[in-house]
């Protein structure tokens, strides 16, 4: 097996951070430099200032990474510019897009966890791990997580896909939604997909997950089937549903999405039916 191009960290090593990937992130943006047409992401050679206290995140095939908050007042640097993460997409390889968004988390963390949430005194970095910890009460903060559902329905050979009225595009996916305090996973899917689009569910099952970095979340896929009840939206977060065939198909979310993995692999699954029948 060969040995994965990303290796994940968190004590930086001693060696010098000039020629280190530095992911300088301001909110869901990042700072990249264009040349060529191609972006690039900045050394530490680049960005002295911030390589300082940036945080290690691992290396990638090799090369050192860290990621670092960019101050709100702080301008890009000649030749450099913030765009949006989410648009690195099709851009970068999908290792390097990963590691952007665990660049987002980390300095989203780091910049709002410098204080203790309980007695207001400045945290400290905990070595060995991604933390930071009050010094007075020892509280620990740890970057944040918010666990979210996403269920692909199937009825027959269709598939119920709707579109988030918050969607950037008119495209089509499968349902999700955050998971509640004290709700079980497969409650929350039954929950959502109650709210959302009105219809009940059978035979739930797990079908895998994915970091998804814009809006810290991980994503855990599910799969299910029909079990009854018509189509009725809730009018706020989805704009319209509907059932489709893997011969009628709407615009869709982009490949790297958990979304359009449950959607091909269901397309898969028809196609492979038709061909034995």
């Amino acid at each position: 097996m060969s040995q994965p191009r990303f290796l994940p960290g968190h004590d930086a090593p001693t060696r010098s951070r000039d020629t280190a990937l530095l992911f300088a992130a301001r909110g869901l943006d990042l700072l990249v430099a264009e040349r060529d047409g191609a972006l690039h992401i900045p050394t530490g050679a680049e960005l002295p200032a911030l390589a300082t206290e940036a945080h290690f995140l691992g290396t990638l095939d090799g090369v050192d990474c860290y990621a670092a908050a960019l101050p709100k007042d702080t301008e890009p640097p000649a030749g450099m510019k913030l765009v949006p993460a989410r648009g690195l997409y099709n851009r970068v390889d999908e290792v390097l897009f990963a590691i952007a968004g665990r660049a987002l988390a980390t300095a989203e963390w780091d910049i709002t966890h410098r204080f203790c949430g309980r007695d207001g005194q400045p945290t400290v970095l905990v070595p060995g791990e991604r933390a930071r910890r009050c010094s007075v009460c020892n509280t620990p903060f740890y970057p944040r997580i918010s666990p979210a559902v996403i269920v692909l329905i199937t009825r027959g050979d269709s598939m119920l896909l709707a579109r988030n009225a918050n969607f950037p595009g008119a495209f089509f996916s499968t349902l999700a939604g955050f998971v509640d305090v004290g709700e079980s996973l497969e409650e929350t899917v039954v929950r959502e997909v109650k709210e959302e689009v009105g219809v009940e569910l059978k035979n739930l099952r797990y079908f895998g997950s994915q970091p998804w970095p814009f809006g810290r979340s991980l994503m855990l896929g599910f799969t299910a089937e029909y079990a009854g009840g018509d189509i009725q939206v809730d009018g706020k977060e989805i704009a319209e549903a509907a059932w489709f065939t893997p011969d009628n198909l709407p615009n869709l979310p982009p490949p790297m999405s958990i979304a359009r993995q449950l959607i091909n692999s269901f397309i898969a699954q028809v196609k492979a039916r038709s061909t034995r029948g």
